[in-house]
Order: structure tokens, then C-alpha cells, then sequence
């Protein structure tokens, strides 16, 4: 078969691809370092013609160019299924942006069985002899996208690794309607982490409790970042991957031979994630690499595959935690920040594990520049409007620099006790008094 002149019948412009929209139309954009940006360029000057569509993303790295276009909202509707810095402002500004709640792990089926989508965008890597484009850095739901989708545009972008995959990390030609050549933007970045003395601290407490031939997910952010580092240079060895975020720290660990996967009870000797976003050496390091497998979302985040998984270590941050164990992570008051993500599917999976641990953790205080003084992590009370992303029956380990408590087979009052030794110490005081008029505080007589 000739794919090449399939090809050629479908290859469109920029702007013919963004004419395709109609008023009323639900578009998906992509995902993470693989959102499109040569649509969103073309469709960006063409909005002035459309009333109102809606738009679909998550994990955003850089800003869309339609949101310039329509800095008040008034066209488009920007729908996240996981904020990042660009699409957060513009959702807590409440200018036609807002977050949809859900367990990452539910994604593909929730796409497949409750929305409908008109446009799905796919950022791909050049179509290779066989006549398949290969989704590069996202598996995650492409595919649930893809079926549910009345138009199928690939943005081709020769700067997309190739990312060796398991299921559904490639579509054909065939099953295109339309391609678009992008013109090739470097893929966005997210620049190296960096962690406090804090954060060193936390993950040397973390670091402590895992053991040779652990499988690891990390979530984004210093503290996570500051666990991969110490793992990179520490003892530990047979280690294994399995995560819904591939980020720099697995490819430290990985070069510096702490990870081979030989102890892993599923996917043995390969590094299973759902989508990948860091620096250009993560980028470079995945390309055609057979260590690592892309697949799909509801297969990484699924409790009972993380839970099949023996010795699995899943280490998350949070923004609060109360003192019954309830964890927010996703907002403070009534600001939104991120998003529920896989933090509650891991910390499932993770106990379900055999000698299995979840970890949230954070520091245990914070410099609130509004009021001009440090404010506690460890709350009585979350800020009015803030979401639970972890109740309190599923929460496992937490962790500040002070510590680490375990909350399973924990009373209201053992509870208290435990998360107030997490708190700073000059918190410690008003927490007791706060947990004393909660009613779930006991002089113990061992004080």
C-alpha cells in the first residue's frame, strides 16, 4: 500500500484545519508536552469568526495562543482535566476557564462513555513506513480521544521522540481524516527542579523506608524531585518504574544504574507511565528507548494493577492535611491549583501493594506573603472551600520534615497526636487546643 500518497490526500494547511471549527464544536487540544501549538496558532487567528466552543486540555506547559486571542473568555471555553501555571490563572480569574473533577485513572473510560468530541487534535511524529504515527510523549487517553472524535487531525512535529509503547501509542494513516505539518517547535520544557533544605529533608525520611527492588511513582514537584535525587545516589538497587508522570529523576536513577525493573511482578524489566514531561535530556532519553512503555492511563493508574505490584512506593505532595488525615492538594480555598490527578489512585494501589507504601508529603510550614508571616501546613480546619483530594480513610503515610505517621489502624485522637508532631512546633500548641474543641484529643497518660 501506498502510504505516502494517503498521506498527501490528507495533508491540509494550518488554516484549513483550523476552518474545520464550527460554532458550538468541543476541540481536544492534547496533553501536557504534547498540546498542540501549530492549530492553536492557526485557530487563534481565526476565532474572530466563532461565538463560543469549547476546548479540552491538561498538564499545560506553555500558554495557548487562543487565550490570547481571547483574554476575557468570551469565545472559548478552556476545559482542564489538570491544571498547570498557564491554564491556572485563567481559571481562578473565572475568564471561561475551569477545572473538571476526576480520578486520572478514569479518564479514557469517562471520555468514551460521557463527552463528545467534534475535533481531536494529535500531536505526532512523522508517519513512519508501515503508515503510523506514533503519540509520542502521551498514551494516556489519545486513543479514548481519538474513537469518541467526528475529525482526527495529526499535527506531525519532527521534534516528537518516538516512545516505544504497549497499546495504544500509535494510530495509522488510515484512521486519520486530516494531517497538518507543524512547524516544528521545540517541545515545551519543564526547567530542572530544584528542593529546599526542606525538601531534602522530607525525602531523606521517605528514602529511608524504601527497599531494594521497589517499583517507584513519583509525583511532580520538590519534594518528589528531592526523593529521586537521594535514590540516584544512594545504595538502592532493582528498582523498578511504574508511574503516571515519567519526569528527570527516573532518567537520573535509570543512568546511574538503580533501575532495571527485575523485581517487578507486571511489566518486568520495562518502565510502564502514561506520559512524560520534563527537560530535553527526558526527551532524548526516551526516544526509541525499548526501558520504557507508553500505555494508556487506566492501566498505569489502576489500583489493582499498582496493588498486583509488590513493594510498590508511591510519593505525592499535598498543599494541607487536617488532623483527621484528610489531605488537600489540589486547591487552597477556594484557588485552584492542579487537580485530583492519580494522587488518590496510587495512594489506593500503593497499600493494596504487598509491603506496599503511600506517602503524601509537604512542609510543615509556609511564608504567606499576604499576611506577612508563616502559616501552618497542618490545619485544623482547610481553608473554607478547599477540596479533600485524599479522605482520610484511604490516606497512608504522612510526611513532613519533622517526621512520618501512619494512619491506618489509627483513632480520631491517635490521629490528632501523630499529624500534630508533623506540625512546626510553634503550631503545636493552638493544634492541641483546636483538636481539645474537635473532641478528638486525649491526655495520654504517657505524657
Amino acid at each position: 500500500m501506498d502510504f505516502s500518497k494517503i498521506y498527501n490526500e490528507k495533508l491540509i494547511s494550518p488554516k484549513e484545519a483550523a476552518g474545520l471549527v464550527k460554532d458550538g464544536m468541543r476541540i481536544d487540544y492534547g496533553w501536557g508536552a504534547s498540546m498542540s501549538k501549530t492549530f492553536d496558532k492557526a485557530l487563534a487567528n481565526d476565532l474572530d469568526r466563532l461565538n463560543e466552543i469549547s476546548v479540552c486540555s491538561g498538564v499545560v506547559l506553555s500558554k495557548p495562543k487562543i487565550f490570547d486571542a481571547d483574554p476575557e473568555g468570551k469565545k472559548v471555553i478552556w476545559n482542564s482535566y489538570h491544571s498547570g501555571g498557564p491554564d491556572r490563572k485563567r481559571i481562578n480569574a473565572g475568564e471561561g476557564g475551569f477545572y473538571v473533577p476526576l480520578r486520572y485513572s478514569e479518564l479514557p473510560r469517562w471520555i468514551r462513555e460521557n463527552i463528545d468530541v467534534d475535533i481531536a487534535v494529535v500531536v505526532a511524529t512523522p508517519m513512519n513506513k508501515h503508515g503510523y504515527f506514533n503519540f509520542g510523549l502521551n498514551a494516556s487517553h489519545q486513543m479514548a480521544v481519538i474513537e469518541k472524535a467526528k475529525i482526527v487531525i495529526v499535527e506531525v512535529n519532527k521534534n516528537v521522540p518516538y516512545c516505544q509503547g504497549g497499546w495504544e501509542h500509535e494510530i495509522s494513516v488510515n484512521d486519520v481524516d486530516y494531517i497538518i505539518e507543524s512547524e516544528n517547535e521545540p517541545l515545551t520544557e519543564i526547567p530542572a527542579g530544584s528542593f529546599t533544605d526542606v525538601d531534602k529533608k522530607v525525602a531523606e525520611l521517605i528514602v529511608e523506608e524504601i527497599p531494594n527492588g521497589a517499583t517507584l511513582q513519583l509525583g511532580i514537584g520538590g519534594m518528589p524531585n528531592a526523593v529521586g535525587s537521594l535514590i540516584a545516589d544512594s545504595d538502592l538497587k532493582d528498582l523498578g518504574i511504574h508511574t503516571e508522570m515519567y519526569v528527570d529523576a527516573f532518567v537520573d536513577m535509570t543512568l546511574k544504574g538503580k533501575v532495571n525493573g527485575s523485581k517487578k511482578n507486571v511489566d518486568r524489566f520495562r518502565q510502564a507511565y502514561a506520559f512524560a514531561a520534563g527537560s530535553k535530556k527526558l526527551y532524548e532519553f526516551l526516544d526509541n528507548n525499548a526501558q520504557a512503555m507508553a500505555v494508556p492511563v487506566d492501566y498505569t493508574n489502576d489500583a489493582r494493577v499498582i496493588g498486583s505490584i509488590d513493594n510498590f512506593i508511591s510519593i505525592n505532595n499535598a498543599v494541607n492535611i487536617d488532623l483527621y488525615g484528610q489531605v488537600s492538594s489540589e486547591s487552597t480555598g477556594y484557588k485552584h491549583i492542579s487537580g485530583t490527578g492519580g494522587q488518590l489512585d496510587f495512594t489506593l494501589g500503593a497499600y493494596l501493594s504487598k509491603g506496599g507504601k503511600g506517602f503524601i508529603c509537604l512542609s510543615s510550614k509556609f511564608f504567606n506573603k499576604k499576611i506577612d508571616k508563616e502559616e501552618s501546613r497542618v490545619v485544623s480546619e482547610f481553608p473554607r472551600g478547599s477540596v479533600i483530594s485524599v479522605p482520610r480513610p484511604c490516606t497512608h503515610y504522612l510526611v513532613t520534615e519533622y517526621g512520618i505517621f501512619n494512619c491506618k489502624g489509627r483513632s480520631t485522637w491517635e490521629r490528632a497526636e501523630g499529624i500534630i508532631n508533623l506540625a512546626a512546633p510553634e503550631f503545636r500548641d493552638d493544634l492541641i487546643k483546636d483538636a481539645e474543641k474537635m473532641g478528638i484529643w486525649r491526655n495520654s497518660n504517657k505524657r
